[in-house]
């Protein structure tokens, strides 16, 4: 073609509202809507068969919302620079355009031999910052009123038009071809920006009334907490966008619902938390794979202990707040945040597990699974920052407070169905017991306090 094209790459932004990379390129050129399946990001241990499916519906998804405004989504498969090479061989390219990506080790390499692969062809690729993540960040002065100013820009609207030109699309991979297991629970989300803005309305406009109360026990959480977190990972909602809809709900309800207020309030610092751990990773990319403070690098035996990792991996301690918490992420691709942070404290402390081992499994159960939090957190609730801290969770108290009448356990836990409320939390103390549950795998408060003395000294 004799035209000059543009390539808008997509990434972890599945949608054509606020992507101004897609608003700039379709405003001044015809374009190639690009989304490219990497089958080597795909075989890394972070990466399940929950994702993929949740991925295959929101390309759709994006498909049909670039339809709607006169083009298609060209899917390619393959290595991202050769894919890249291969388009601008075939067209007269250019730029390529994207938001910039803060996801995990593999993407952060990707991202620089794709760099390298266009300074040595001079074809630009414009990276255009996102959800308030800023680039080669010498320190942290001012962060969170950049951040603020970011959030409070102007949302991008989707282009009225989009001249494009008609690319035969990819066949992706079959998940059995990729080596994901197929026996694990498909996603509990729809992969829509449609389910995604409603899950949102439903949250500003009735289901948050007591997010602020009700966020720490997984009875209520389920139904009080947002939910939007995998359209925040996936890209179907921007930080931006959630946090205008958000300030805007809290000055419609000011003065008329105390409660709620409160809530929104809450959620809305929660979204610039999000944005924080991602910068952190951000900053320091192998956060994925080396302490942050390496005084504790070596603090936990590299050699795992299967038997252990095995049992908390399946819910199959003997704790049963630990139990209940695992069988229902594994179910369901979700938990609350203070079960998350319970079941990585037990993994680190407790079994004394490395946070690396324990990583690769909430990664792959997470449908949410969002790097920059997920190492950041892992780190955290591990106590090994060197700066935060450290916080060891008992399970069996985490239970009493949380799901005091065990319905959350009994339901998750079956075999514990019929035992006595005052044993739920102990089955071990009642004699002669006949249940079809393990021993605790470890002395809760030996356990504990090994730990504890271990990561002090």
């Amino acid at each position: 073609m004799k035209e000059q094209l543009e390539i808008v790459w997509f990434k972890r932004d599945l949608r054509v509202i606020d992507h101004s990379p897609l608003s700039l390129a379709a405003s001044r050129s015809t374009i190639i809507p690009l989304y490219i399946f990497e089958p080597e990001l795909w075989r890394q241990k972070d990466m399940s068969y929950r994702h993929y499916l949740f991925l295959k519906s929101s390309l759709i998804d994006l498909d049909n919302q670039l339809r709607s405004i006169g083009s298609r989504l060209v899917i390619k498969v393959g290595i991202a620079d050769h894919i890249l090479q291969e388009l601008c061989a075939n067209y007269k390219v250019k730029n390529i355009l994207s938001h910039q990506e803060t996801w995990n080790l593999w993407t952060y390499n990707r991202d620089l031999k794709v760099r390298q692969w266009a300074k040595s062809v001079d074809i630009p690729w414009y990276e255009t910052p996102n959800n308030g993540i800023v680039r080669n960040l010498k320190n942290r002065n001012g962060w969170a009123k950049n951040w603020h100013y970011s959030m409070s820009q102007p949302i991008t609207a989707a282009p009225k038009k989009i001249t494009s030109i008609p690319i035969m699309s990819d066949k992706i991979p079959s998940a059995a071809e990729l080596g994901l297991p197929i026996s694990q629970a498909k996603p509990s989300h729809i992969g829509s920006r449609t389910a995604a803005q409603e899950k949102l309305s439903s949250f500003l406009n009735l289901r948050g009334q007591n997010y602020t109360y009700e966020m720490s026990s997984p009875i209520t959480a389920e139904n009080s907490c947002s939910r939007i977190s995998p359209y925040l990972a996936f890209g179907q909602l921007s930080v931006r966008e959630v946090f205008q809809l958000t300030e805007l709900r809290k000055k419609e309800i000011r003065g008329s619902n105390p409660e709620l207020s409160k809530s929104l309030k809450s959620f809305s610092s929660r979204l610039r938390w999000h944005c924080h751990f991602i910068q952190k990773i951000e900053d320091q990319p192998n956060i994925e794979t080396n302490t942050l403070h390496s005084s504790f690098e070596n603090l936990r035996p590299k050699i795992c202990d299967h038997k252990k990792l095995n049992a908390w991996e399946n819910g199959c301690t003997g704790y049963p707040m630990i139990d209940a918490c695992m069988r229902y992420l594994n179910k369901t691709g979700w938990l609350n945040f203070r079960m998350r942070a319970m079941l990585v404290s037990f993994a680190s402390y407790h079994l004394w597990l490395d946070w690396r081992l324990t990583a690769m499994h909430l990664a792959r159960q997470f449908l949410d699974y969002e790097p920059g939090i997920h190492y950041s957190q892992m780190q955290m609730q591990s106590g090994t920052t060197g700066m935060n801290a450290i916080r060891i969770y008992n399970p069996i108290k985490q239970g009493i407070d949380q799901d005091p009448n065990g319905e959350f356990i009994k339901q998750w836990v079956p075999e514990l169905r019929h035992l006595p409320n005052q044993f739920i939390h102990q089955p071990w103390l009642l004699e002669d017991n006949n249940l079809n549950y393990p021993s605790p795998i470890v002395d809760e408060r030996t356990a504990r306090i090994s730990g504890q003395e271990k990561i002090y000294s």
